[in-house]
């Protein structure tokens, strides 16, 4: 598939899958070699009927780790920083609940997700320059849940740690820094860092929920909190910039005009795998010193999405064909969109197939060992109960809590059934799929200690 075979498939079929898939508005682009072709469909916000066009900014959500993890390893090639160091020799005043913990915790654990403290944070400590400076002062404390090193768990307040390093060391806020070192030596245009630099450019809004009609409602808040901007709470770009600045990890660390933006060495280095992913179903099977990693049958796919209020963006890259392809979305079926465009495009590109959804077996086997699974796990934004009913099935409870409620993020409740292991997966679908629940660790009488869907979930009954 050629880039004009790209250009005119996007030109044909992104409308299409944005009126089926119920997307008020959708932006994608397509790198293959050294050329990019972008399109857009749909509107930006249902509330005006704006048109989403191939320059609107839409947000990138946590894709943003990916700039942080940049900007880190940028620190890392001056000198500046020592990634196998511990974090409190530059942020003394960064502490968890556990002591020893906190003298281990490196900024290499944070970059791949291993420093085991609570990760779900999302504290409003203002919209000033000092926003993350204050967040790090503010989560002091919070729960160790497993030594760091031992297991992934995805952890959002990690980044906005490792945000805080690259402001202290480079005696700028984090945004300035951004912009200064990536944005405009990459010769990007259309990326906003927050809502000030959004305005100026066609803006996607996020939809939650629907109206009375059945259309997209879109959303009241348009970003979350300043705070977590290192994490991907705020920045914005149209799908190409962002190629823009994929096409720097395909190209050695070099800028459009060859300014080594980084160094060869440590664009490999955040590439490689660090540490595995738990058994989850849908966060590939390692990740990288930012990346997600997912291994296939025809090669090695780089990747890492992002979710905001009502927001929803997809970016694939395949480093052996030189190819990546971005979705950025604002509502509907962002999963049935993100098949429809995102794996096409890669398979048509490369022959990859990507991983499906999982999906609950036909003929599921009875749980094993139910009392192993049963019980009450919690973190910061949900409370979980596990319970075997009288007939012997499991059930889970998902409740949420924090910032999840305040959302609006409703109840979950389902059957689970086996689907690898100490994996279970859900009957029932939540935001368009079936959660795989993994159960880590022992408590000491025979219990999984932790419940992991992406993030470790510590349990919190007692095992008499």
């Amino acid at each position: 598939m050629q880039p004009s075979e790209v250009a005119t498939w996007l030109g044909s079929e992104l409308g299409r899958v944005v009126a089926a898939r119920g997307v008020p508005g959708a932006a994608a682009a397509v790198l293959v070699g050294d050329e990019v072709v972008d399109a857009a469909a749909g509107v930006l916000s249902t509330g005006t009927g704006v048109a989403a066009t191939a320059d609107s900014v839409f947000q990138v959500g946590s894709i943003t780790k990916l700039w942080t993890a940049t900007l880190v390893m940028q620190l890392v090639e001056e000198g500046l920083l020592d990634l196998d160091a511990p974090v409190r020799d530059h942020l003394p005043g960064f502490r968890t609940s556990d002591p020893v913990a906190t003298e281990r915790i490196t900024a290499r654990q944070l970059l791949c997700h291993t420093a085991g403290f609570e990760g779900d944070v999302f504290t409003d400590t203002g919209r000033g320059d000092d926003a993350v400076e204050k967040y790090v002062a503010a989560i002091a404390g919070t729960p160790q849940l497993v030594p760091p090193g031992e297991v992934f768990s995805y952890n959002n307040a990690g980044y906005v740690v490792l945000g805080r390093l690259v402001e202290v060391l480079r005696g700028r806020p984090f945004d300035a820094v951004l912009t200064e070192r990536l944005v405009e030596p990459l010769g990007l245009t259309h990326v906003a860092p927050s809502p000030y630099e959004a305005i100026l450019h066609r803006a996607a809004v996020g939809h939650v929920g629907e109206r009375p009609d059945g259309t997209p409602e879109p959303a009241r808040q348009w970003a979350l909190v300043r705070s977590n901007a290192p994490a991907g709470s705020m920045l914005a770009m149209r799908a190409r910039d962002l190629l823009g600045f994929v096409r720097l990890h395909l190209a050695g660390g070099r800028a459009p005009d060859g300014t080594q933006v980084l160094g060869a060495a440590a664009v490999a280095a955040m590439q490689e795998r660090q540490t595995a992913v738990p058994d989850v179903g849908t966060m590939g099977s390692a990740w990288g010193l930012g990346w997600s990693i997912t291994e296939t049958d025809g090669g090695t796919v780089v990747e890492h999405d992002g979710g905001t209020i009502g927001q929803a963006a997809f970016l694939r890259v395949v480093p052996e064909h030189g190819v990546a392809v971005a979705l950025l979305t604002n509502g509907g079926d962002v999963l049935g969109s993100y098949e429809d465009v995102v794996v096409h495009l890669v398979r048509e590109l490369t022959g990859i197939t990507l991983p499906a959804r999982p999906e609950p077996p036909a003929d599921p086997l009875p749980v094993a060992d139910p009392a192993r699974y049963t019980g009450r796990y919690a973190d910061a934004v949900h409370d979980v109960e596990v319970r075997e009913e009288s007939d012997g099935t499991l059930w889970l409870e998902q409740t949420p809590k924090g910032i999840l409620a305040e959302i609006g993020e409703p109840p979950f409740r389902t059957g689970l059934v086996p689907l690898r292991g100490d994996s279970l997966i859900a009957l029932e679908q939540s935001h368009g799929m079936h959660p795989v629940y993994a159960f880590l660790g022992d408590d000491g009488s025979g219990r999984a200690a932790y419940l992991h869907h992406g993030r470790a979930v510590a349990r919190t009954d007692d095992p008499s």
